[in-house]
């Protein structure tokens, strides 16, 4: 076999894998044979699997949250901002980030970098609505409602029902607009 593929290739076909298989699945052999290539092509970008799979979190952090929220961000408008994040959460790659979370619960590193996505997460969908609400405590509210929702539709063995999940965002970005979380306590219900 000759390889023409690349480190980005195999950090994207990693992710595939983890989408398809679960973390049980993300094998060097299977990410291989995906490609096309032999265990030698990937030990010419890769000095070992530990390397590989550090370098397939890190690539997953930055693709799927810190380059989009930094996008998020740069734009003013704070409703603008939540209609773009809505449209991140309906996009990602559900079972790849299942199995990075189920990852995350066996090895402290990935944990630590799920911690931070799940931080970064928070961060924006929580200033976003504390633009629109004026209210910390509802806007934080807000945003880990929106979290939630999308970490039970990524755990969830059901089929995928992307309309579903649109629909629940819209309720809570309803509840945001309306007013309906400021002034909330934690004990409300």
């Amino acid at each position: 076999m000759v390889s023409t593929t690349s480190r980005q290739a195999y950090l994207e076909t990693g992710l595939g894998v983890l989408a398809d298989q679960g973390y049980g699945g993300l094998k060097l052999a299977e990410v291989c044979r995906r490609l096309g290539v032999t265990s030698g092509s990937f030990y010419h970008f890769f000095a070992n699997w530990g390397t590989y799979t550090g370098e397939l979190i890190t690539h997953w952090h930055t693709e799927s949250t810190t380059l989009l929220v930094e996008g998020v961000r740069a734009q003013s408008d704070p409703r603008a901002r939540i209609d773009a994040l809505r449209a991140i959460g309906l996009s990602l790659p559900y079972r790849a980030e299942a199995a990075i979370r189920t990852w995350s619960s066996l090895d402290p590193e990935v944990r630590a970098v799920q911690q931070e996505v799940d931080a970064q997460r928070i961060a924006a969908l929580s200033d976003a609505a504390f633009d629109i609400l004026g209210d910390r405590r509802g806007a934080d509210m807000f945003a880990k409602w929106s979290l939630y929702l999308l970490i039970g539709y990524e755990q969830i063995t059901l089929p995928d029902d992307p309309d579903a999940l649109a629909w629940l965002f819209s309720r809570a970005e309803q509840a945001l607009i309306g007013g309906e979380l400021r002034g909330i306590d934690a004990s409300d219900g």
